[in-house]
Order: structure tokens, then sequence, then C-alpha cells
């Protein structure tokens, strides 16, 4: 019998914490976990990257199922969950260390990645400029134990947290109705083609 297949994709949005928590509940989501991405250095932990300097990003590796997942419809929902227009962190987050970022693992990522930025580009309208990077994936770190499933393990530090960075509010500025969900693009690029 031969085994399901399994993507796998790395993201970067601002905070790991809260973006494990708003990926891992998507259907066809296997397991969000948190960690680093960007760097040179092995073994990277929390200290030095919160530090700056080490070109890492906070990040999670996204494991999903193709047959009940598709990377656009992830992409979708990442867009959704971050500020495309600050590169210089998320939120209350500040620094290089919080910028976001599609890591792409191959040809296909990439043209799913460039394919999503022309859909959210289309969908907030011209004069934005998006700042969300897209850069070849080289290698996804683990963070720390304490740092996994620390929404689901810490609930009130974490609720408070997502609230008091003005997370969810600066979502809802950004994308309206749709944020924080996988919702169709309201308008695709004529490029792209395809449904809605």
């Amino acid at each position: 019998m031969q085994a399901a297949p399994i993507n796998e994709a790395v993201l970067a949005g601002g905070c790991f914490w809260c973006v494990e928590h708003d990926l891992e509940k998507l259907p066809g989501v296997l397991d969000v976990q948190s960690g680093y991405a960007g760097g040179d250095k092995p073994n990277p932990t929390y200290q030095e990257v919160s530090a700056g300097g080490t070109n890492y990003v906070e990040s999670v590796k996204v494991r999903f199922d193709p047959n009940k997942l598709s990377y656009e419809t992830l992409l979708r929902s990442f867009w959704r969950n971050v500020d495309p227009t600050d590169g210089s962190g998320q939120f209350c987050d500040r620094g290089s260390s919080y910028r976001p970022v599609i890591f792409v693992a191959d040809a296909d990522q990439q043209k799913g990645a460039e394919a999503s930025a022309a859909a959210a580009r289309a969908e907030l309208g011209s004069k934005k400029v998006l700042r969300v990077a897209i850069e070849p994936l080289k290698r996804f770190w683990p963070a720390e134990n304490y740092h996994q499933n620390y929404a689901e393990l810490n609930k009130a530090k974490y609720n408070f947290y997502r609230w008091s960075c003005g997370r969810d509010a600066r979502l809802d500025a950004v994308w309206g109705k749709k944020a924080r969900k996988g919702l169709m693009w309201s308008s695709l690029p004529l490029k792209l083609g395809g449904q809605r």
C-alpha cells in the first residue's frame, strides 16, 4: 500500500506562535512546527535569532496533504494572516527576524508563491507595495520545545500577547472580512487565469 503524499511549506509571518496557531487549523494540515529559516549558522537558538544579525527569521514548517489542501490555498491563508505591507517586522514584533517571507523549496513553489503575490497585490489594490519576500529555502531548523504548540499549551499568555500586539486589529484593517480566512481572491490578475 502506497503512503499518502505529504507536502511541506516554510512560511514566516512574524511571531511563529501566531502563524503556527493560525495555519494548523486548516483542513488538510497534518502538522505545523515553529522554527527558524533563512540563515546559515547550524542549530540557531531563539536568543541568537531574536538578537538579530543571523539572517534567520521566525518561521513555521507546515506539513499538509496535497489531496486535501493545495499549496495555493495554504498561501491564501498565509497572506490573510500577515500584514503584507510591512517588511520590517509584523505587528508589535519588529526587526529582521520577524519579517514576512515565503521560503520556496523548488520551481513549483516559486511559481505558486509568485502567483499568490500577484493575487494579493490585486486584492489590496495597486497602490499597496507588498513587502513579503520570496526566498529559496536553505534549511529549516526546529525551535526549542517550549515554543512548540505554544498557543495551545499557554492559552491565557498567548491570547494576551496576541491581543496586546494588535495582530487581529491590524489584520482586520488590511484584509477586512477576509482576514484570517483562506477565502478565494476577489479578483485574480488576468494572466493567472483559472477559477476563482
